[in-house]
């Protein structure tokens, strides 16, 4: 593709003229006045040098839209090398209906006045296009230029600081940045950045229609925008329009004798500083300088907004107010006398600003009063042009003593990691630091932030910290003592899933993990307290059962979980359909005994031995009928040590509500004796457990010698698994815990059987023959 040469630039000195606006009684210079109104009494003079021998007509010149030619009286001169003020000077009233302004300044030669009056009112749109576009491009240059000076002293007082500067000034003034410029050399980052400085202007939000729609994007979507296809043709920038396309704006009016070349200005007070990017020319076609005057329409302001939403601290001698969306407050007079006006208990306090582009604000040029103190409410407010202007409001705060507290819900800081904590206080914008301390160990440095709900967020580093009392103190801006804050941090916590009660239960399931923490669970007014935890792989299922009272109803959505710690938690609460009841039918129990010893008799009905085996059955009291996909859970009393029973050897079912099932204690692992239960666990849920059988593991008795006079001496293996063993009324021999002997002495029964109580079901009784015999003689 064709690439178009670049013109040349805006960089040429042309005169200069002086312009004031008067409204009513001000008058100000036209480097203050954003917009002209109807009825502006406008003064021009043109600043010629001392030594001018080039004579100038200036004109003006007020249009009314691009179809309503001007009236002839719309359309004034002045010869500003005659002696009479009257005659150098333009002294203008707007006229009723007009809306835009033009001058001129056109070297004297007869009749140039009438061809220029002819050309107005004969295409009054081009000039109307021509003096909007050039209004806009000198605003567009203003800011262009205040991005040039910064950079550029900057570049000569502190280069080293560039690179966070010019990122700043750029969103300021809606400028292209070039972040590759800042990873040069300090040498060539100045250089750099200001390469191609026609392309780097961006359009202004307060007065482009296209970025508009943009209004509160962010600047690094506009920078993306300025590389498009648009805005390097110029639909993005005015000021790229008038500088890449000359021509078009005026080629369609020139003539032989007139050549239009436009005309930037550079306004200063009352001074407006031409700015041509051609030479003049003063033979045939002679050049006829146009410089466009700013719009007559309504006052605009622009939509300057606080950048900020959280509080800032009054006190601070660096205090900057952020501010974004109006470049021209920078660039420009426009917006004078500012002040920010704070809301004081005494009344209200007017403070000096000044507009920084490099620090994207205002920053406060006066001392404030004394005495301030609390959160109090300000506003920027000055005047645009000649009208008041009521700026961002923003909120302040200045140090305060007050209480310290937590923010919303208590906290629960926990040892080994970082925990975030917000705090509510009289003024935590002006904290200037923060510490944490366990005891009397040393402090450690936190990080503080003010949010933009004007709280103080903290991150604690509390990684390498035990559990316990914390101290936070906070040192606010000017004070002599930190405010201090006690906090605690807790080993982990446990983690709450949710809390099931089905219909009709007494009880619920409380799952999550490190549940062993859990003191009790408050749900509404009834209080439940665990009564079995047991693991289900990586979750814990906490059993708690209501202390008094019937069936836990439908209640509330969400229980309260205490700690042993101290700590309350909330935990969502389900209510699900009633469980499955089921009843157990018969029971038939084998004894069994291990090969080589002798046996021992039970006589209790529960009881089941680890070396037996059990056959069971058990009816489904309501519910769909039994289908192969339910299952039986075997588990002991506290639920550590469970088995399924599958559909097959282990589990058959006879009918639509009835199951025979066989357990081989062998399954449930060396470690399980005790109370034995079961349950049914159906796709609808799981029955409550109904109470099985009492495991028991079995001693080995190996042999009985009772030749001796008034004791018998039985050897075997496991015999610290009796509790006590004797005969009759006497005393029975009690075996201490953990003993580890293969030898009892035992008194010789009155009869000849000796009552074994064992440790694993001490309320059942197991009988052993007291006459001499060893397990080779029971085997035979």
């Amino acid at each position: 593709m064709a690439t178009p040469a670049e013109p040349a630039p805006f960089d040429l000195a042309g005169p200069a003229l002086r312009i004031s606006v008067t409204r009513g009684a001000v008058t100000l210079p036209i480097a203050q006045v954003p917009s002209l109104e109807e009825g502006d009494r406008i003064r021009v003079l043109a600043d010629f040098p001392t030594d001018q021998r080039a004579r100038f007509l200036l004109m003006s010149a007020f249009l009314q839209g691009a179809t309503n030619p001007p009236a002839k009286d719309w359309i004034a001169s002045a010869e500003p090398w005659k002696k009479k003020e009257k005659d150098r000077q333009l002294d203008l009233t707007v006229p009723k209906g007009a809306r835009q302004l033009v001058l001129f300044l056109v070297p004297e030669s007869g009749g140039a006045a009438g061809a220029i009056g002819d050309a107005v009112r004969g295409k009054p749109g081009e000039f109307v296009r021509a003096t909007q576009d050039l209004n806009q491009a000198s605003l567009d240059r203003a800011r262009l230029d205040s991005f040039m000076g910064a950079i550029r002293a900057q570049e000569n007082s502190h280069p080293e600081y560039l690179r966070s500067v010019a990122p700043m000034l750029a969103r300021s003034l809606s400028m292209k940045l070039n972040a590759d410029c800042l990873d040069k050399v300090l040498e060539l980052q100045a250089a750099c950045l200001l390469e191609h400085r026609e392309a780097l202007v961006l359009a202004d939000v307060h007065s482009s229609s296209l970025t508009e729609t943009l209004a509160g994007a962010p600047v690094d979507l506009a920078l993306q925008l300025s590389s498009t296809r648009e805005a390097g043709m110029g639909y993005y920038s005015p000021y790229i329009g008038v500088v890449r396309d000359i021509a078009r704006v005026f080629g369609a009016f020139s003539n032989p004798q007139l050549d239009y070349l436009p005309s930037l200005t550079q306004r200063q007070g009352e001074g407006a500083a031409l700015l041509l990017n051609a030479a003049p020319s003063f033979a045939k076609p002679r050049s006829v300088l146009v410089a466009g005057m700013p719009a007559i329409e309504a006052n605009s302001p622009p939509r300057l907004r606080a950048a900020v939403d959280r509080p800032l601290c009054g006190a601070r001698p660096d205090l900057l107010l952020p501010v974004d969306g109006a470049p021209l407050i920078y660039a420009t007079d426009y917006l004078r006398e500012v002040k920010l006006r704070i809301e004081a208990l005494g009344g209200t306090v007017d403070i000096p600003v000044r507009a920084r582009a490099d620090k994207g604000g205002y920053l406060i040029d006066g001392p404030l009063p004394a005495g301030l103190t609390g959160k109090l409410t300000s506003r920027l407010h000055g005047l645009w042009g000649f009208d008041p202007y009521e700026g961002p409001a923003f909120k302040l705060e200045f140090p305060a003593t007050g209480e310290w507290r937590v923010a919303g819900e208590p906290a629960s800081l926990v040892s080994g990691r970082d925990n975030p904590l917000e705090l509510e206080g009289p003024s935590p914008a002006c904290v200037v630091s923060a510490s944490v301390r366990r005891g009397n160990d040393s402090a450690v440095p936190v990080d503080a932030t003010v949010t933009d709900q004007g709280r103080l967020r903290l991150t604690l580093p509390l990684k390498d910290m035990r559990p316990g009392p914390l101290t936070i103190e906070l040192r606010q801006l000017g004070a002599v003592e930190p405010a201090s804050l006690s906090v605690r941090a807790y080993a982990q916590a446990s983690r709450l899933d949710g809390l099931t009660i089905h219909q009709g239960d007494s009880f619920g399931t409380l799952s999550g993990q490190r549940l062993d923490q859990v003191e009790r669970v408050s749900l509404g007014e009834r209080e439940l307290q665990p009564t079995a935890l047991r693991r289900d792989g990586d979750v814990d299922r906490l059993t708690i059962a209501a202390e008094e009272g019937g069936p836990l109803e439908d209640g509330p959505s969400r229980a309260r979980v205490r700690l042993k710690d101290g700590r309350t938690l909330s935990v969502s609460v389900a209510f699900e359909a009633a469980r499955p009841g089921v009843s157990l039918l018969h029971r038939t129990l084998k004894m069994g005994h291990s090969t080589g010893s002798i046996a021992l008799t039970t006589k209790g009905a529960q009881l089941l031995p680890d070396t037996g085996q059990m056959v069971f059955s058990a009816r489904l009291n309501e519910g769909p009928r039994l289908t192969a996909k339910d299952r039986v859970e075997i588990a002991t009393i506290d639920e550590d040590t469970h088995i399924d029973l599958v559909a097959g050897p282990d589990l058959q079912i006879q009918g639509s509500d009835v199951l025979v099932a066989s357990l081989d204690p062998a399954k449930l692992g060396p470690a399980a004796f005790g109370p034995l239960q079961f349950r049914v666990v159906r796709e609808s849920g799981a029955s409550d457990w109904q109470p099985l059988a009492i495991l028991a593991r079995l001693p080995r008795i190996m042999s009985v010698d009772c030749s001796g006079t008034g004791q018998c001496v039985v050897k075997g293996e496991r015999l610290f698994l009796i509790q006590s063993i004797g005969s009759g009324k006497a005393n029975p021999l009690t075996i201490a815990e953990g003993f580890t002997g293969d030898t009892l002495r035992v008194p010789k029964p009155v009869g000849d059987i000796w009552t074994i109580r064992l440790r694993d079901a001490p309320s059942e009784i197991v009988t052993l023959a007291a006459r001499s015999a060893t397990a080779a003689t029971v085997s035979k």
